[in-house]
């Protein structure tokens, strides 16, 4: 079977060679149990767990002892909001938690899984350009806010929230500030010693490294954050996540981040010219928008809605080509349109014919050439009375 050109770059990405060669001997040889701490395969394993931990707070500006490795970002997200809302530590008051209508579901549903047992939960819109307003943000944080969540780049529009303004706020509240940064991540540069962010969700797969491991950033630095664990039996990574470490898996994220680091530069100004080159093309056909704001966005990713075609037909029609998605993986089995799109104001029909385009480092000219052509050809068969 011929592969269509990849363009679903968030969704996942493919391992770096790199990454798959340090991972393999983790495999093999050097299979040691990273708990087994009186012989020289724990040792060894430990050690390799312990540098893929530097290698990944360096990427972020985390110290070391403030990483913890999880199953993926989905497991960080719960960490981090069940953790916080149900630490012995927390006031009993502090009930509430605010974060916003564009979130992942791994967010959401979480949250919404808080108010089930009792917490109080407030959704913040977004304005038509996908950016929350920050005067919202400032009348939503009460003296019973614990925990404001906010991605730090939506994974669907790619559109990059002010986090650093938000966290100015949380900081003068006493409120703290966890951000879904699985997007972001390897992708620009991530500075939490910088930023008022106190939790912060990654994933290796997002910025090629292997899928089924990611970590959860926890400040340890004034304020001090708190957790419940998720998971008990064993009392590892120094008692909040219990299980024996994934130590391939590990190995893989360090190297992932110390490649991104190497690369973010250079790849960031060379995927927003292939990007800017998509869109140029295709927004001169009739009907066709980009959907979010243009200025404050990831360089890799554009989102774009086409009037006049239906939705499933359209998107089966451009996967025999090109690999395209009209949204989340995670929520890509539904048909409805994307809840991120519909919080922005588009339409049901718009929402439903819109298409994230996710560029990546196999992208070339001339497979966003490739892409264009494909796009126009199926677009003229398809489409009906555009806007």
């Amino acid at each position: 079977m011929r592969l269509p050109i990849y363009l679903d770059h968030n969704a996942t990405t493919p391992c770096d060679p790199e990454v798959l060669e340090a991972m393999l001997p983790f495999f093999g040889e050097q299979f040691g149990n990273a708990s087994s701490i009186h012989h020289p395969y724990g040792w060894l394993a430990d050690d390799a767990v312990e540098q893929a931990r530097e290698q990944t707070a360096q990427l972020i500006g985390a110290k070391p002892t403030e990483i913890i490795f999880t199953s993926g970002a989905t497991e960080a997200i719960n960490l981090g909001i069940r953790g916080v809302m149900m630490a012995k530590e927390k006031p009993a008051e502090k009930d509430h938690i605010v974060t916003v209508a564009t979130e992942h579901s791994a967010v959401l549903d979480t949250v919404r899984a808080m108010e089930r047992v009792g917490f109080r939960a407030t959704y913040l819109p977004v304005k038509p350009d996908g950016l929350v307003d920050v005067a919202d943000v400032a009348a939503a944080l009460t003296e019973k806010t614990a925990l404001l969540v906010v991605m730090a780049a939506n994974n669907e529009t790619g559109v990059l929230q002010p986090l650093r303004e938000i966290g100015e706020l949380t900081r003068k509240k006493g409120v703290l500030l966890m951000s879904d940064a699985v997007q972001a991540v390897g992708k620009i540069p991530i500075n939490v010693a910088d930023m008022p962010i106190d939790l912060l969700a990654l994933s290796a797969h997002k910025f090629y490294g292997p899928k089924g491991v990611g970590a959860l950033y926890v400040r340890k630095r004034k304020p001090l954050v708190a957790l419940e664990p998720l998971l008990t039996g064993g009392g590892h990574e120094r008692g909040m996540r219990s299980g024996t470490l994934n130590v391939p898996g590990i190995v893989g994220l360090g190297r992932a981040c110390q490649v991104a680091g190497r690369l973010i530069e250079s790849e960031s100004r060379r995927l927003g010219s292939l990007r800017d080159m998509l869109e140029s093309t295709l927004l001169q056909l009739p009907g066709t928008r980009v959907n979010g704001n243009r200025d404050n966005r990831l360089p890799h990713v554009t989102n774009l809605s086409f009037d006049g075609v239906e939705g499933k037909e359209w998107l089966i029609a451009l996967n025999r080509k090109i690999a395209v998605s009209s949204g989340s993986a995670c929520s890509s089995i539904t048909e409805r349109a994307s809840h991120v799109l519909l919080a922005m104001g588009v339409s049901e029909a718009r929402g439903k014919a819109s298409v994230r385009f996710g560029l990546g480092r196999s992208t070339t000219e001339t497979d966003i050439a490739t892409a264009t052509d494909h796009i126009i050809a199926t677009l003229k068969r398809l489409q009906r009375n555009p806007a």
